[in-house]
């Protein structure tokens, strides 16, 4: 493997200021994005959610419907029995088949009364579930058309910064291969403890960038000096100089405005 090229004191802080620019442009892409990737999938969720209920709701329905029918059927079957026996009547040679045939009619009446008591129950689930699933049906409608609004907005985002991030992410990786993996691992472990991932920041107004701590003068000359690296003994962060620092932005914005 080969090994690495020993970087002066200043070209390490400039990479290292260089990264987190790198990095810091990841991080506002990705902001950019923000949630949308998770409202996205929940939508997708929730769509296919109100489908498998209607889907339910239907099935259920159609059972109702069969029964009403089944209820129908038994209704109508009634009426022919009933007809038969009060033709039976007619011929009978005494009381008790009289009063037996008589039984066999008021037994189907009930069965014709009952019949249509859950005919009427029946219905008032058919409208009921009508209701809910004309309810469920404008609910996936509104949901669809947020989904097909969301996910056009984030891949109208993607198209957009896709690109640019990849080129940025080996970027990245192509200035932490070039800096001591001790620094790098130093790197990454303060800019995962502070506030917006700022690792490396430049000195504003005599206190490191984003912290309201005064930089002593002395302390200020070393970190001009770029002799060593210097961290901000309140947040510590890595400190680089005013100087340094817009050389830095100016060489990576013409970067960042290839990559775009």
């Amino acid at each position: 493997m080969a090994k690495k090229a020993e970087l002066s004191v200043e070209d390490r802080l400039r990479s290292l200021y260089d990264l987190q620019l790198i990095d810091s442009r990841v991080d506002e892409i990705r902001n950019i994005r923000g949630e949308l990737p998770l409202e996205v999938r929940d939508l997708e969720d929730e769509v296919e959610g109100l489908n498998t209920r209607l889907e339910k709701l239907n099935g259920g329905l159609t059972v109702v419907d069969e029964e009403i029918k089944s209820k129908k059927n038994l209704i109508e079957e009634a009426k022919t029995l009933i007809k038969k026996y009060a033709e039976q009547q007619k011929n009978v040679r005494n009381n008790r088949e009289f009063n037996s045939i008589t039984k066999e009619i008021e037994f189907q009446e009930l069965e014709i009364e009952l019949a249509e008591k859950h005919i009427k129950e029946f219905k008032v689930q058919t409208e009921q579930k009508k209701e809910i699933i004309s309810e469920t049906k404008d609910r996936l409608k509104d949901r669809q058309a947020h989904l097909k609004h969301k996910k056009s907005e984030l891949n109208a985002i993607l198209a957009e910064t896709e690109k640019e991030e990849t080129a940025l992410v080996k970027k990245s990786e192509e200035y932490q291969e070039s800096l001591d993996e001790r620094l790098v691992n130093a790197y990454h472990r303060i800019r995962a403890n502070v506030k917006n991932g700022l690792a490396v920041v430049a000195i504003e107004r005599g206190a490191s960038g984003g912290s309201f701590f005064t930089i002593p003068p002395q302390v200020q000359v070393e970190i001009a000096s770029r002799k060593k690296v210097i961290t901000d003994e309140h947040s510590g962060r890595i400190l680089v100089d005013a100087q340094l620092a817009e050389e830095q932005k100016e060489k990576m914005q013409k970067l960042f405005a290839k990559l775009s």
